[in-house]
C-alpha cells in the first residue's frame, strides 16, 4: 500500500514570522507528485511550469518543478499530512 514516505524526501519548517513548510519529494516519485497535486489542486498561476501558485481547501502553496512545496499558515505537522494525504494518496 501506497503511503506519505513514498513521496516525501523531508520536510523542514522556515524562520521568520510566517511558519511556511518546506516539503521535497524524492527524486524517483516528484514528476508522479507533481502530476496528482496539479490535478487535484486550484491553478492560480504559473510560470511555465517551473513553479505554481495553488490552493487546496483554502490553503495556498506554491509547487515547484524541481520536487519541492511550499505550504502557507498550517497549523501543525498533522494538518500538513492530512492535506499531503488527500493530495497524493
Amino acid at each position: 500500500m501506497v503511503n506519505l514516505d513514498d513521496y516525501v524526501a523531508r520536510v523542514e519548517g522556515t524562520c521568520g514570522k510566517d511558519k511556511d513548510v518546506i516539503v521535497t519529494f524524492k527524486y524517483d516519485k516528484k514528476g508522479e507528485a507533481v502530476k496528482k497535486i496539479l490535478e487535484r489542486a486550484t491553478l492560480k498561476k504559473s510560470i511555465a511550469r517551473i513553479v505554481s501558485e495553488l490552493t487546496f481547501k483554502n490553503f495556498s502553496f506554491r509547487l515547484y518543478g524541481s520536487g519541492k512545496a511550499i505550504f502557507r499558515d498550517l497549523k501543525d505537522r498533522d494538518e500538513l499530512d492530512a492535506l499531503l494525504s488527500e493530495l497524493l494518496l
